[in-house]
């Protein structure tokens, strides 16, 4: 998640936007003739004009491809040749749709080199503006002291070392490092690693936090993606060595320096997360008031029957961003505190009667639907890991990778679940193949994908599980 700081700067892009709609419908207006007649725009045919009508289309057409090139996704960091490309792509782009636009209509008949003066003049007057906004932002940094970001920068090396320079070497581009924290030795630290967690506590308005990954442990990078969540700054990720390390991280540029950021997925697109939102609240409700309403009660008296303590089970777990819940269980065991890195064995002497049948039929799961009720957890999802395990299983697998996981919410059940990797994780690949198949999930989520993980988690229940113990 990119998040945007500014007092006004956030109104560049929605007023470019408009800019550049009237700019493609002005030019339309004086230079295309759409009909013989030539009909004004304000005629009283106003609701029948051909102009009308191109007047949706491009307005729709143009936000259309301007959203799938990021064709407005420019950062202070982005270079001018950058800019330069997405004007080309949306140029041909757009040229595509006004020619397909006339070829549609038979009874327009508008000259080609009418067409492509038209689209020149328009893309003329929309890159000026857009290479212009560019540049007053960066004089307006370098000179006017305005649009400044607050960083801190957390590690050392030679790439921490170029972002250093580089933020100090090019004003323009706002970077204003306000601390640096590193366990070396360099007398222009303000202090160690540890010291920078006191110094996030203090009320400091931090807009980024850039990380020498690969020198932190999981828990630390876990507290920075916890602070930045809550704090709603961002946190980027400076590897030690120039190879892209994984898709699933997004590489930004800073002059020829890799940076990486937690990748945006369809998961989390605002529409996508409102859907799956929706199906999670009414797939959690119809099983609370269908079975949980009634089957608690029966479980109650026999779990009671069988071992003293409570009905439910509640261990720690990590959410969305490394954030801890309470994640809830029948309880099947007969102790009612979660002891520290110990998952449950074939034969394991804690398992209760009750709680044996409880485990292979995945029924002990099903209080979790009240923290998808809660929004702490998603019906399909990887599943949540123990805390005490996260440290360890993040040694044994690309850091890269594993925090992509934790990157959204966590499910009741998941591919990997449906797949056998589930349970007590015997071998190093164990893990390795679950948050395999977790990012797989992630990365080609869809509701028909959730449909046939939830069908088949059930046809697995039924048939029972190998490691469901």
């Amino acid at each position: 998640m990119e998040f945007k700081r500014g007092r006004y700067s956030w109104l560049l892009r929605p007023a470019l936007i408009i800019y550049d709609l009237l700019v493609i419908n002005f030019f339309a207006f004086y230079l295309l003739s759409f009909n013989e007649e030539n009909l004004y725009f304000f005629s009283t045919n106003f609701f029948n004009d051909k102009h009308l009508l191109y007047f949706v289309y491009s307005v729709t057409l143009w936000l259309s491809s301007t959203f799938l090139l990021k064709f407005y996704k420019v950062y202070r960091y982005t270079s001018l040749l950058n800019i330069a490309s997405l004007l080309l792509k949306q140029f041909i782009t757009y040229a595509v749709v006004v020619y397909a636009f006339i070829g549609f209509f038979r009874s327009i008949n508008v000259q080609a080199f009418i067409v492509l003066k038209y689209l020149l003049y328009s893309f003329a007057a929309i890159a000026t503006v857009k290479i212009l906004s560019f540049y007053v932002l960066k004089k307006v940094r370098t000179y006017l002291k305005g649009n400044l970001r607050s960083v801190i920068i957390v590690g050392s090396g030679s790439s921490v070392e170029e972002l250093k320079n580089i933020f100090s070497r090019k004003k323009e581009l706002g970077y204003n490092i306000t601390a640096i924290f590193s366990d070396s030795n360099d007398k222009n630290n303000t202090g160690s690693i540890k010291d920078s967690f006191e110094f996030l506590k203090e009320p400091n308005n931090i807009d980024e936090i850039y990380c020498a990954i690969d020198e932190l442990t999981e828990k630390q990078v876990n507290d920075y993606v916890k602070y930045a969540n809550i704090n709603h700054c961002n946190i980027k990720f400076v590897p030690n060595t120039l190879r892209l390390f994984t898709k699933r991280l997004h590489t930004d540029y800073y002059n020829y320096l890799p940076v990486l950021s937690i990748q945006e997925v369809a998961l989390n697109n605002d529409f996508n997360k409102f859907l799956k939102r929706v199906f999670d609240v009414l797939f959690s409700l119809f099983i609370i008031i269908f079975f949980l309403s009634w089957l608690s009660i029966i479980l109650f008296i026999i779990i009671k029957l069988e071992s003293k303590g409570p009905l439910f089970y509640r261990h720690k777990r990590n959410g969305i961003n490394y954030k801890e819940f309470d994640c809830y269980k029948y309880r099947s065991l007969t102790i009612t505190k979660e002891v520290k890195g110990t998952y449950v064995k074939p034969n394991d002497s804690r398992v209760t009667n009750i709680g044996k049948f409880l485990r292979k039929t995945s029924i002990d799961e099903f209080p979790q639907f009240i923290n998808v009720l809660k929004g702490d957890m998603s019906v399909v999802g990887p599943r949540p890991h123990m805390i005490s395990y996260t440290d360890d299983y993040s040694k044994k697998i690309d850091k890269y990778n594993f925090i992509f996981r934790h990157h959204v919410k966590p499910g009741i059940t998941g591919l990997a679940q449906i797949k056998g990797c589930r349970g007590e994780v015997e071998h190093d690949n164990d893990i390795i193949n679950r948050v395999k198949y977790d990012n797989f999930y992630i990365e080609n989520w869809s509701i028909l994908l959730d449909l046939k993980i939830i069908f088949q988690t059930i046809i697995n229940a039924l048939k029972g599980e190998e490691k469901a113990y």
